[in-house]
């Protein structure tokens, strides 16, 4: 953590370049000879991608997890996925702390930023609890999962199962050990397992809300006037979200004729599950290539739009879209200002959302007409790719594993920008913003 010291170094350059870190050490490691259960090792490329994927929590893969690397490789996979899901900011300062090293201010500093916390103040009392609530969900999770994987796999493999899929649903990162069954199967041999699926469930969803408005939930818990303005626009905006999402695929989408053979039980099972998963987890429990068109467009949405700032999930976050919708709101109310919940935003948030939606739709249309250029798949399955790997979803139609090199290359650098940010990455390639010292004169142009 020497680079810290550094004053001309900023947060968002020691982001983007601790992440890169942590991936070139994932790709070496999984380059080893040992990491794959057949000779040889992986090629460089196969491992650049996956230790992105499981860096940036995405859940993307061109070789099946449980078949193609060795318990080793499992190991360094799910790894990657603990420290970039809580943040490789939040793991190094944790390091620090366990080690009894004095925590700086510019570590403080870089820390707010990992974390997008309101201010500096209280930043490691905060890291603590973070961590400690982290590790017990995963613990809680992986004892439910034990429950069900145990006694089909044996307690040592089960208990190992249980571990590896409750940290991956937690980090939003997708990755499973299910192609022991079927290659790259997921979840779909408990699609009418109610343990499994809630357990899953709420596990990416309390990975998606975000580190701040788990210590509102917890500190205030029913005291909701007490929590922060952006916890009760997480809540609000993921609610809606989740309800919306199910109630379109339990009213519509599962109701077509290509899911005739499933239950009642399992279609609702199924449609709460596809409502949760695509913010950002990237497990399913059906056949994703049966979806409907209106249902992958949807499912598109859901990736883009992603989970909380400050979470483990990606996307361009709920926050930016509950934003972009206040002022719609605001436009057609003819106000001035954009008001929610008794409080008016800056004009700052407006300016930072539009940028970022911009930024995550120009990348990801570009990414998905260039990977369907490059590889002459359809157009809505090279968009499905590109949403997943900049939405760090990892759900896939099953194009990712057949592409070329120079479209994995396009999905390594969507997953990269996807889980950093697009403002980090802007933030760490300009220069520090001076406030001119003078204006130019002001004028009007009609909008729309």
């Amino acid at each position: 953590m020497a680079f810290w010291k550094y004053r001309r170094v900023t947060p968002a350059q020691i982001i983007i370049l601790g992440f890169l870190a942590l991936i070139l050490c994932g790709t070496l490691l999984l380059m080893l000879p040992f990491s794959t259960r057949g000779p040889g090792g992986a090629s460089f490329l196969d491992a650049l991608f996956t230790a992105t994927s499981a860096t940036c929590v995405t859940g993307l893969v061109v070789h099946d997890t449980a078949t193609y690397w060795s318990s080793f490789g499992q190991a360094v996979i799910l790894l990657l996925i603990q420290v970039g899901g809580m943040g490789v900011v939040t793991m190094a300062v944790a390091i620090s702390m366990f080690s009894g090293k004095k925590i700086g201010l510019k570590q403080r500093w870089v820390m707010q930023e990992s974390i997008s916390a309101p201010h500096v103040g209280g930043i490691v009392r905060l890291t603590g609890f973070i961590l400690k609530t982290a590790f017990f969900i995963e613990g809680a999770g992986a004892l439910l999962l034990a429950l069900c994987f145990c006694p089909e796999l044996g307690f040592p493999r089960g208990l190992w199962y249980g571990i590896f899929h409750s940290i991956s649903a937690f980090c939003n990162a997708g990755f499973d050990l299910m192609g022991i069954r079927a290659p790259f199967s997921s979840l779909t041999a408990y699609v009418d397992d109610p343990l499994v699926n809630s357990t899953v469930a709420l596990l990416i969803i309390i990975g998606g809300l975000g580190f701040l408005t788990w210590h509102d939930l917890l500190t205030h818990r029913q005291n909701y006037q007490q929590y922060r303005l952006q916890s009760k626009v997480i809540l609000c905006t993921t609610g809606a979200l989740l309800l919306g999402s199910f109630l379109y695929f339990v009213l519509y989408e599962f109701g077509l004729p290509q899911w005739g053979q499933m239950t009642t039980a399992q279609r609702l099972q199924a449609a709460a599950f596809q409502a949760v998963t695509p913010r950002t987890a990237g497990f399913n429990t059906v056949d994703l290539t049966e979806l409907s068109q209106p249902g992958l467009l949807m499912t598109i949405l859901l990736m883009l739009t992603g989970g909380a700032p400050g979470s483990t999930a990606g996307g361009f976050k709920i926050t930016t879209l509950a934003i972009l919708l206040l002022s719609i709101r605001a436009v057609f109310r003819r106000r001035g200002n954009t008001e929610c919940f008794g409080r008016r935003l800056p004009t700052g948030n407006l300016q930072n959302a539009c940028v970022i939606f911009v930024l995550y739709l120009l990348f990801f249309l570009a990414g998905g007409m260039l990977i369907c250029c490059i590889d002459g798949i359809p157009l809505m399955s090279a968009l499905f790719e590109a949403a997943s790997a900049i939405g760090t979803v990892g759900l896939t139609l099953g194009a990712t594993p057949g592409l070329s090199p120079v479209s994995h290359l396009l999905l390594i650098f969507l997953m990269y920008f996807g889980r950093v940010g697009g403002l980090t990455m802007l933030y760490a390639v300009t220069s520090k913003d001076v406030s001119p010292a003078s204006q130019y004169p002001q004028e009007s142009i009609t909008v729309g």
